[in-house]
């Protein structure tokens, strides 16, 4: 295994100045949180610290745009395109004429049904959300400014607690496992997720602001694993019991089967790097999650 590499330290030196939207959310503020110990001067802006409209980008280097109307389940597609689409449009065009470096959160929601998870393929997206998050991706095709965009697979970590049921299988089996019984949805052998942790979700971020490439990158491990499998983890570790439920009619339909980053594009300018498994991240964890 090769191990974790720092980017360096002239990228630090440099870019200085990050503001975070929805930085007070899961994956923005632990990214916060990662870029702070690294020197980073983090601001963050998120409607639960009360703020509103586009931030101000006066002295920043670098936006990290993380903020959206993140439920997989919304079923009003005007309301999600407004708060995802439009949105991200506006502030990325204010990135542009301050010239204030772009990176945002994708999500590989966006491929769908799809067996293949190449940033260059056509999508299909299931549900309103990945719709929202799909057409800001093809919007951009066709600006001039530079921007990094970061497809995640299924992010897991501690501080999910603020996602509520949008946390992943991996936050949701050690929760119930505590209570002594996971739930899980009947055939949920068949369904596998590629399950990326969200330290490594920040390595992603942080190592790219040293780089100068613009696009679209698939964050995950390529290594997927099912549903059941992070029950069976969860449970060789906690000895709790597991209980099959059936899935939600409003579900069925709109829940990938399948996902397996395809992430050479991503490693071609970041390097190798030694993904976290599941199986480590329970050992490390299972016993300072919060109850």
């Amino acid at each position: 295994m090769i191990p974790k590499r720092s980017v360096p330290l002239i990228a630090i030196a440099i870019v200085s100045n990050v503001l975070i939207t929805g930085g007070a959310g899961f994956i923005g503020g632990t990214l916060a949180a990662y870029l702070e110990h690294r020197g980073f001067d983090v601001t963050k802006f998120d409607i639960t610290l009360g703020d509103s409209g586009l931030p101000d980008l006066l002295g920043q280097d670098i936006v990290i745009h993380l903020g959206a109307n993140s439920s997989t389940t919304e079923t009003d597609l005007k309301k999600i395109l407004e708060e995802n689409f439009e949105y991200s449009k506006k502030l990325y065009e204010a990135c542009a004429l301050y010239e204030v470096k772009f990176q945002y959160a994708s999500s590989a929601s966006v491929y769908g049904a799809a067996k293949s998870f190449k940033e260059d393929d056509f999508c299909t997206p299931l549900s309103p959300y990945a719709f929202s998050k799909y057409m800001f991706d093809c919007w951009l095709l066709n600006q001039e400014y530079p921007y990094q965009g970061f497809r995640y697979f299924n992010v897991y970590g501690l501080g999910e607690g603020k996602k509520g049921d949008q946390a992943s299988p991996v936050s949701k089996f050690i929760k119930q496992a505590q209570e002594g019984e996971i739930t899980l949805f009947e055939k949920s052998e068949k369904y596998k997720r590629d399950f990326v942790c969200v330290d490594d979700v920040c390595e992603m971020h942080l190592r790219m602001l040293s780089h100068d490439v613009s696009g679209v990158f698939n964050v995950g491990t390529a290594d997927p694993i099912s549903f059941r499998d992070v029950a069976d983890i969860v449970k060789q570790n906690a000895y709790c019991l597991i209980k099959e439920i059936p899935m939600p009619k409003e579900l069925r339909g709109q829940y990938q089967k399948f996902t397996k980053a395809d992430n050479s594009k991503l490693l071609e300018v970041v390097g190798e790097y030694e993904w976290k498994t599941v199986e480590k991240y329970v050992e490390e964890n299972l016993d300072v999650y919060p109850n």
